[in-house]
């Protein structure tokens, strides 16, 4: 039997490494694509996912039996915090329309993409899938940490009612090829990547925002797009499974800022900026769920995968030096 599977958000960062993977993986194997499926990777260019007759355009246009939902509004910390309607509603309007269009056009299966910002701000570590509505989100990420909780609610009411089959994955903080560069709306590490090249390029400092201090679990793009092909072949479980490098992989601010530097080559004056806000200091995440139902993954060497991103920024600066955001 045939499989279409349709990938939302299709051309941001996630959404282009597992294109990579489907095409270089060979083919047949756990990661490459099946001789029966047809890949779909669509963006906000064709179709606005937040209105609903254009989502019912797309589904009819490209009738999906598999669906991968990573399209969504978003911004780094300092936009999460003045926008956090824009960021509840949109994200809210994209992921209700997707959901039922799934649901009304009978969708075998559908995979969310969350985000670790769902977890209470307040809450014993390490985050688990148990506790994603146990208190509330940290208040720079309210608006659109409410909208990915929803999803989660809504499988489980599609499938308590209409016995759909939809789940969602919650990754860690991802970084890779195809990232948002955009210096003044990206998430820290393609941020930082831009500056520290614009510095040695211009002979300038190399400013960092914030006191370096707070942790963080980054996952390459590439790693995760692996992980969504195992969720959608192999995983069919209503509960979010969490797709993260382990525990002991958490990494300083400024550890990764040194690992920027070292990758670009930088050797100027490199500072923190501590009168920035750092956001929240650390929010661990167990993968212990996802690497018993996989039997284990080999997950890319953090340094390694910062290096391949920098070498990928460089090679196609032009381009990648100012991001769209990921909407539909």
């Amino acid at each position: 039997m045939s499989s279409v599977i349709l990938v939302t958000g299709g051309r941001g960062l996630v959404g282009k490494a597992i294109e990579h993977i489907i095409n270089t993986e060979p083919v047949g194997s756990r990661f490459g694509k099946k001789s029966n499926e047809t890949w779909v990777f669509v963006s906000s260019s064709d179709a606005d996912l937040r209105d609903p007759e254009q989502s019912r355009q797309l589904y009819e246009k490209y009738k999906p039996t598999h669906v991968i939902h990573l399209a969504a509004l978003v911004g780094g910390l300092f936009k999460n915090m003045k926008y956090k309607l824009t960021f509840l509603r949109d994200n809210m309007l994209i992921n209700d329309n997707v959901l039922h269009s799934s649901y009304e056009h009978k969708t075998q299966k559908v995979i969310s993409c969350l985000s670790t910002c769902v977890f209470p701000d307040k809450v014993e570590y390490p985050l688990d899938e148990t506790k994603i509505h146990s208190g509330l989100p940290h208040e720079s990420n309210f608006g659109y940490a409410h909208a990915k909780r929803l999803v989660d609610v809504q499988n489980h009411a599609y499938k308590e009612q209409f016995g759909c089959n939809f789940t969602s994955a919650i990754p860690t903080n991802v970084f890779g090829p195809h990232d948002n560069f955009d210096l003044e709306d990206s998430h820290v590490i393609p941020g930082l990547i831009h500056k520290c090249y614009l510095a040695k390029k211009n002979g300038t400092p190399f400013v960092v925002s914030g006191t370096g201090k707070p942790l963080r679990q980054f996952i390459y793009s590439y790693d995760l797009a692996k992980l969504f092909i195992w969720m959608l072949r192999e995983y069919d479980s209503v509960e979010p499974v969490i797709l993260s490098v382990g525990e002991e992989e958490e990494v300083s601010i400024k550890t990764v800022a040194d690992a920027i530097v070292k990758a670009i080559g930088f050797e100027g004056n490199y500072t923190f900026d501590t009168s920035k806000a750092d956001g929240q200091f650390r929010k661990p995440a167990s993968n212990k769920k996802l690497l018993t139902l996989m039997g284990g993954f080999q997950f890319t060497p953090f340094e390694q995968a910062l290096k391949e991103t920098v070498d990928w920024f460089v090679k196609n600066y032009d381009n990648a030096r100012t991001g769209k955001k990921q909407a539909a």
